[in-house]
């Protein structure tokens, strides 16, 4: 695993790596000045299809785009899995490569006139930003302990919610690192998964009461076609027995989807209860599997039906005119028995592997 701080060799001609503020921000200032247009693709790197779908999104919609690459500690608890988190630079470098190029060949319509043959290119990603943790916090070193010092942004109280109930410093450190990078790549765009669906929330929320000038562009979620697993850096840790138990969320989800979309079902009683319903039964059917390397063992966190914008619980039914999100989390235990031959995932099956997902519940006439 090659370190995040090696200096690659795979990038395009076009592609500018910087890892300091100052240079970046030159030429950051030399796009303004051109009437250029930038979209920032925040990420951790690990980097897979998902990343790329934002990235895509990103060149459509602006002329340049930047993708920064910082595994951030202060999003990380004491106990979590920094240390383990995967860091893939040259793999991530050589994604970003075959995308620009494949960017490059690819003329989009700016037309809908069908006598106007006028065509034009995507963007291209022409910066990456890999800054060290000193570039990124500057003064004190950076700290995952709840009351530990430094110069934080906390969004209360979305950020004590959901995930922020289970990892209390998480969406401080997102929020924190987000508005270091807008304050230093100054986007007119910034681009999010809809997995990390309160994290669009927060980060919204952040750039709304601050007066951040960029907009929050959110994705969908992009999934496996196999089985619908939503992609995730983490995926890498789960192997096989642990990733076929792990499609329970999506599945889950869709039958709450289901109860709304399809049956016409408001009620809380209806939706968030079929999705607990069937998680319970998957994880009541592992733990009666009496051979420890036969089963997959998950703990349910939570299941979300809350508002779109505050996030509240609903705790009756789903407002029409507003709609909800749905959401999930689970842990992924261990392996237990890990047998000589099997797909044990990164880490050997030894890393619990926290799962999100969720679905938008649309408004309805």
């Amino acid at each position: 695993m090659t370190s995040q701080l090696s200096y690659p060799i795979a990038t395009n001609p076009g592609t500018q790596i910087f890892r300091d503020v100052a240079p970046l921000r030159t030429w950051r200032r030399d796009l303004l000045l051109s009437g250029r247009t930038l979209g920032l693709v925040p990420t951790m790197g690990a980097l897979h299809a998902g990343h790329l779908s934002l990235i895509r999104q990103a060149a459509h919609e602006n002329t340049d785009v930047m993708v920064s690459i910082y595994v951030n500690p202060t999003q990380f608890g004491e106990n979590e899995d920094l240390d383990s988190y995967p860091r893939t630079w040259d793999a991530d470098i050589a994604a970003l490569a075959a995308l620009d190029s494949e960017l490059a060949s690819t003329p989009t319509s700016t037309s809908t006139n069908t006598s106007d043959q006028s065509v034009s290119k995507d963007g291209r990603i022409t910066a990456i930003f890999a800054p060290t943790t000193k570039t990124m916090y500057p003064t004190l070193p950076p700290t995952s302990a709840l009351d530990g010092p430094g110069s934080f942004v906390t969004i209360t109280p979305l950020s004590q919610r959901l995930e922020g109930a289970s990892r209390p410093v998480f969406f401080r450190g997102v929020s924190t690192v987000c508005m270091k990078l807008f304050n230093i790549a100054t986007p007119e765009r910034a681009y999010f998964g809809q997995k990390d669906i309160q994290q669009t929330v927060v980060v919204r929320r952040m750039v709304r009461d601050f007066h951040v000038p960029n907009e929050v562009r959110v994705v969908p979620t992009q999934r496996d076609s196999a089985d619908g697993l939503a992609l995730s850096s983490r995926n890498v840790y789960l192997g096989q027995r642990r990733r076929h138990v792990a499609t329970i969320l999506y599945e889950a989800l869709t039958l709450g989807e289901e109860m709304y979309v399809l049956k016409g079902k408001r009620s809380r009683a209806f939706i968030w209860g079929v999705v607990v319903d069937r998680i319970a039964a998957v994880q009541s059917a592992q733990e009666r599997i009496t051979v420890p390397s036969e089963r997959a063992r998950l703990v349910l966190d939570y299941v979300s039906l809350a508002d779109p914008d505050t996030l509240d619980e609903l705790d009756d039914e789903v407002d029409p005119a507003r709609g909800a999100v749905l959401s999930v989390a689970v842990v992924m235990q261990p392996l237990e028995d890990p047998q000589p031959d099997e797909d044990c995932g990164v880490g050997g099956g030894k890393v619990p592997v926290r799962l999100i997902d969720n679905i938008i519940l649309p408004p309805r006439p």
